[in-house]
């Protein structure tokens, strides 16, 4: 299994258009990007991809143009699926699995393309490319939003999503032995958002659940670029 972080950023990105702040002006003077938060996780020959952001059709191009077998929804906010337009006449519309509130939802928006919409509830595993994948509810109000745990051999990894500190016991209880945790890191530790996690808030999780390595993405333009354990776009992992 073999996952890929497609972008690392939030629903802005970084560079923000029109900011002069040092991650911006640094990013736009070596051409370091966050595109919007999305992965790719690739198994037995077959591509999934966990998140359809605004920035897919870059983010495709600059990785391969892999054929997108099917496709993960975590939660109906735009810079997390409006990007699914990108397949119209690239590819066969993939296949999407996602909790039926945020089906519904985002394939209402979606309604003038044909493709298969599969309901998955969350805490039931399924079968998918090899990999079992399991969504977990977390906490971003008031979007009903879920995590992703995926399993293949003996590794195990899981992304949070968007989600504040205040994660369901149900969802922790999930995240254990993991070689691998991706974690919401929307701002610096001196900032609370109610709706996301600061950096300080991630690091305390990651030490709380005591993964093997974890990385921090859905970053705005105010985290540094060399805090430890960030995310960074078209970073890979691989596990047996």
């Amino acid at each position: 299994m073999k996952i890929t972080l497609l972008g690392t950023g939030d629903a802005i990105g970084t560079p923000k258009v029109g900011c002069a702040c040092p991650q911006c002006t640094h990013a736009k003077a070596t051409g370091r990007m966050r595109l919007r938060t999305s992965l790719l996780v690739e198994n037995e020959g077959h591509h999934l991809l966990i998140d359809s952001s605004p920035d897919l059709r870059q983010q495709l191009l600059l990785n391969g143009s892999p054929h997108i077998d099917a496709v993960i929804w975590t939660h109906g906010h735009y810079d997390h699926f409006i990007g699914f337009g990108e397949f119209y006449r690239v590819q066969n519309i993939p296949p999407v699995f996602a909790a039926p509130p945020v089906l519904n939802y985002c394939a209402e928006v979606f309604r003038f393309l044909t493709f298969d919409k599969v309901a998955i509830q969350p805490y039931e595993p399924f079968e998918i490319f090899g990999i079992t994948a399991t969504l977990f509810l977390v906490r971003h109000p008031t979007a009903y939003t879920c995590g992703v745990l995926f399993e293949s051999g003996q590794s195990r990894v899981a992304f949070t999503s968007d989600t504040n500190i205040n994660i369901p016991q149900q969802s922790l209880d999930l995240l254990q032995d993991l070689e691998l945790l991706l974690l919401d890191t929307l701002v610096p530790s001196d900032i609370s958002i109610g709706k996301h996690m600061n950096y300080l808030e991630a690091c305390s999780l990651a030490e709380r659940l005591k993964p093997k390595d974890f990385r921090c993405v859905h970053m705005s333009h105010m985290l540094p670029w060399e805090l430890p354990h960030l995310g960074r776009d078209g970073e890979t992992f691989e596990f047996p």
